[in-house]
């Protein structure tokens, strides 16, 4: 267990703020991923990480050291994010309508909150040392799809996985995050496990330039509204969802017949995509729409690009104002002459210097 500098601790609890950074700023950036893998909103993660900080902050007169401060800040932000999900109920975001009539879906989710996280924000992010029932941290546990299956598990469920297989803790210091029994920490793992295996597919990730492809592909179909292109490119049990609308399209014709209700909606109206780097391991973009005659194009969501081998398995589309500050996307961009054409997005520039904290609203268009 790391030892703890007594003069630091002794200062901030003396209520020396640049002391309690000493503390905690190592582990900032790792707390902020276990709260969004634990809730699958990164909006929810900032919340939840200034909570934690300001409760280690007020709490520090108990901190005994009888485990180190990381396991100490992760008990702290864990518990947090379990009375988080115990409320779930009055964070659910409201939908977007669409302004056109949408088919039927295939299904509908019950993950609305679900958000994209920047891949930069991993940058920092240090790998526990997996062991041989562990998971890969660096890709497979901050996927879309892994988010996804974590939030249909139960919450103490997920608490025992990520403590225990992402984050390399002991069976002993799980349950001491979670204040249970190792014999409990055990079960819920036992069948963390099993339910992660039903709700989440293996995946074959394409390599570098192959992936630059596919995606360059998409961005010019979907500008062009070129349906029969973009399913092409998509796998056969390919999926389309947008959260937060509860919508969620399964197979080609499913996803073909959604975009063809919005592509017929678009009519002189234009779509533009600017990349808004990775999320989540994945190509991401922002989607911008230019009413006829507009100089400048509005922000209207991100779509997510989930490529498995060498076709894409999902496209995710997030309708989420929000965000746009996580991805440095700005609220509107101004149009060159070849933009206005419909093409996409060579020499848009931003209308302001949105970088990652900051960003603006968006209309909220679907598709």
């Amino acid at each position: 267990m790391p030892v703890v500098d007594s003069d630091t601790l002794g200062r901030a609890r003396a209520g020396d703020e640049r002391a309690f950074r000493e503390l905690t700023d190592p582990h900032r950036r790792e707390l902020h991923t276990h709260c969004y893998r634990m809730l699958g909103s990164v909006t929810d993660a900032d919340d939840l990480l200034q909570e934690t900080l300001l409760a280690a902050w007020q709490g520090l007169a108990g901190f005994q050291q009888r485990s180190s401060v990381r396991t100490w800040l992760y008990r702290i932000a864990t518990r947090r994010c379990l009375n988080a999900i115990r409320d779930r109920a009055r964070r659910v975001p409201t939908a977007p309508v669409a302004p056109f009539s949408t088919p039927e879906p295939s299904q509908r989710t019950d993950v609305p909150w679900l958000q994209p996280y920047p891949d930069v924000l991993l940058a920092e992010v240090p790998d526990a040392a997996p062991g041989p029932a562990t998971l890969q941290v660096s890709s497979e546990t901050i996927e879309l799809a892994f988010i996804t299956a974590l939030q249909q598990l139960p919450p103490q469920q997920v608490a025992a996985l990520l403590l225990r297989d992402v984050l390399g803790f002991s069976t002993a210091e799980a349950a001491d995050v979670l204040g249970t029994g190792a014999t409990a920490v055990k079960a819920a793992l036992q069948r963390a496990r099993a339910g992660l295996r039903e709700h989440k597919q293996p995946r074959v990730r394409a390599d570098p330039a192959a992936e630059q492809t596919l995606a360059q592909q998409f961005t010019r179909a979907y500008v062009a509204g070129d349906i029969e292109l973009l399913l092409e490119l998509l796998s056969d049990d390919a999926w389309l969802a947008m959260p937060p609308a509860t919508h969620r399209y399964h197979g080609r014709d499913a996803v073909g017949g959604f975009w063809r209700s919005g592509m017929a909606w678009r009519g002189d109206r234009r779509l533009h995509l600017l990349p808004a780097g990775r999320a989540n391991g994945d190509p991401a973009f922002g989607s911008y729409l230019t009413e006829p005659g507009d100089t400048a194009a509005a922000l209207t969501g991100m779509h997510v690009l989930t490529i498995d081998g060498d076709r894409i398995a999902a496209v995710t589309s997030f309708h989420t104002p929000q965000l746009a500050r996580h991805f440095g996307l700005a609220p509107s961009v101004e149009l060159s002459r070849s933009d206005r054409g419909g093409v996409i997005h060579v020499g848009m520039v931003a209308k302001s210097d949105a970088q990652h904290t900051t960003g603006g609203e968006g209309t909220g268009h679907p598709g």
